[in-house]
């Protein structure tokens, strides 16, 4: 482990302020002179390591996240060392700083006071975890989790009450605990008011934690390939391109679905099961399709699973999301691990897109992938299109497949495509030159581009339609821009609904032909009422409009402003023309 997380801190000395001053850039580099070797002197790692979180903690902007999993390690170590009244302590400290800061570090509160509970409970420290089960609890409520976690808690509560010779308060935690799961319990805060259910199909090579909390089902050690059905909720108040998590400074302390995007339930499904699932939800649908996403790096089950079904809804997409979950770390400080894992995934992934391809009853998948992901999605696609033996005449298995910010190698990349090229109706590449984590990874592999980086990086191929997206900012919202803004969602939909060509969608321009006559695009910000596009697309697929007279009485009737609406107008015109 600790020879591991020698590795880690040197990979996160790059890839957390690529652009930092020199004085930060020296704090992550003598992370790798610390001796993590398991005879090393454990306080002297310790202190090195709390030397670098003070460090880290004073820059300006400072990365909560890297502070976050710099600290995590402390307590893995501290465990390691069986030093576990310490660790509990760092824990109850990273379940406080997970809480100030839950929309940059979307980590799981509950989980860390669980296990701070439980380190407490083994050091017989009894009051000590009953102020981390009592938090515990609120976040469960507040999160509308099922009345059996609930209620679990409550007996667990109940428990160290007894040991603290507390026998009335064990009483009313156990009588609590009974009437959670009584038929006629009050629901749990905000259920059933105020938000909308989102299935998301899955598959995962993960392996199962051995937890029953839907955030923490799966953890992040290699398994076997399971499938199943995970459902989460948005809030009728979500903004598009936005995952929300409960904030301090707006008084929200726990996950309520009625204010936030929250992981209701996983439930594991046989192969069989799981297919007849996926075609009785299609026969339903208007549209018989799905798309598939596969996370990025420093990605954990439960945000992947809340991120699909995000995407999924802010396109008001018709057909049904699957995700694809490989098995990240979920750390920022786990870039080595995460690659260690990530191309054995896409063998897996490979199996699972053969098996959809035959046995889902879609007549259209599209696929969405992101970051490191894109490798495991590159290896799954060029392993189809070989034992097939695609050709430029064969009949695409897939419609549209999107990599977005792909950290994969960018010659690499281009010699992917000739075999990749035969197996979608259209390729596409979203990329950036503001993209700080292509470009950390673009120094860890010896200077060569990622093919997600954009600007003079922009890829040129005949096999795909290269997008540099970099106008949306260098705070692209945490390297997946793709789904967090609505110009990448607008985008996104023109090619899931009809397959739009880049000339014809709003806000493209031509950006750069190469010699050999491949052209690449450039999105140029403010040309565009993104949001008021994908409400018009919405419309369109709902009302099945067709011709130019339909979408105008459309428009008519919906009381668009418009003035705004006709330079939409040719862009809809020429899709439905396509």
């Amino acid at each position: 482990m600790f020879q591991r997380l020698q590795y880690v801190l040197l990979t996160t000395a790059l890839l957390a302020f690529p652009s930092a001053p020199v004085s930060a850039q020296d704090v992550y580099v003598r992370a790798a002179q610390i001796d993590f070797s398991a005879q090393a002197d454990v306080v002297a790692v310790l202190a090195e390591i709390d030397g670098l979180i003070a460090e880290v903690s004073t820059q300006t902007n400072a990365d909560q996240r890297l502070v976050f999993d710099l600290a995590r390690a402390k307590a893995d170590i501290l465990i390691k060392a069986d030093r576990k009244l310490e660790a509990a302590g760092v824990l109850s400290e990273l379940a406080a700083l997970a809480a100030r800061f839950r929309q940059e570090l979307q980590k799981n509160v509950a989980a860390l006071h669980r296990e701070a509970a439980s380190l407490l409970r083994q050091t017989n420290n009894n009051r000590a975890a009953r102020v981390q089960l009592l938090a515990l609890l609120e976040e469960q409520r507040d999160g509308a989790q099922p009345a059996q976690v609930i209620a679990s808690t409550l007996e667990e509560i109940a428990e160290v009450s007894d040991l603290m010779n507390r026998a009335a308060e064990a009483k009313q935690y156990r009588d609590a605990a009974a009437q959670a799961l009584s038929p006629d319990a009050v629901p749990t805060r905000g259920e059933g008011v105020g938000y909308r259910e989102v299935e998301v199909f899955y598959a995962t090579d993960r392996a199962r934690s051995g937890k029953e909390i839907p955030d923490e089902f799966y953890g992040w050690d290699r398994g076997e390939l399971e499938l199943g059905l995970a459902t989460v909720t948005i809030p009728d108040t979500h903004i598009k391109g936005l995952v929300e998590a409960p904030s301090v400074w707006r008084l929200e302390f726990g996950p309520s679905p009625a204010k936030h995007v929250v992981l209701q339930s996983v439930v594991p499904l046989e192969s069989e099961v799981f297919f007849t699932a996926m075609q009785d939800r299609l026969e339903m649908r208007r549209n018989k399709e799905l798309f598939v996403f596969v996370h990025g790096y420093n990605v954990q089950f439960d945000q992947a699973a809340k991120r699909a079904a995000q995407v999924a809804y802010d396109m008001n997409y018709g057909g049904l999301p699957v995700l694809y979950s490989w098995p990240s770390a979920g750390s920022t400080i786990s870039y080595i691990s995460d690659t260690a894992v990530v191309r054995l995934s896409g063998r897996r992934l490979s199996l699972f897109l053969e098996d959809l391809v035959a046995q889902s009853g879609a007549q259209t998948i599209h696929i969405l992938a992101h970051s490191m992901g894109n490798r495991a999605l590159t290896d799954a696609l060029e392993l189809m299109a070989a034992r097939r033996g695609l050709t430029e005449s064969s009949k695409p298995l897939f419609d549209q497949i999107l990599f977005a910010a792909p950290d994969v190698d960018a010659g690499l990349f281009i010699q992917m495509m000739q075999t990749i090229r035969p197996i979608a109706k259209r390729l596409t590449l979203y990329a950036s030159e503001n993209d700080w984590a292509l470009e950390s990874s673009r120094r860890l592999h010896g200077n060569a581009p990622r093919a997600g980086q954009g600007g003079n990086y922009t890829l040129f191929s005949a096999n795909i339609d290269s997008i540099d997206m970099s106008e949306l900012g260098e705070d692209m919202l945490a390297h997946s821009y793709f789904a967090d803004d609505s110009s990448a969602l607008a985008d996104m939909m023109a090619l899931f609904w009809r397959n739009v060509d880049p000339s014809l969608r709003c806000g493209l321009e031509a950006k750069k032909t190469s010699a050999g006559g491949s052209q690449n695009w450039v999105y140029k910000r403010g040309q565009c009422e993104s949001q008021t596009l994908i409400d018009i697309m919405a419309l369109m697929q709902r009302d099945n409009v067709q011709t130019e007279q339909e979408l105008r009485q459309m428009l008519t009737r919906s009381g668009a402003d418009a003035g705004k609406l006709d330079s939409l107008v040719p862009m809809l015109l020429g899709n439905l023309e396509k």
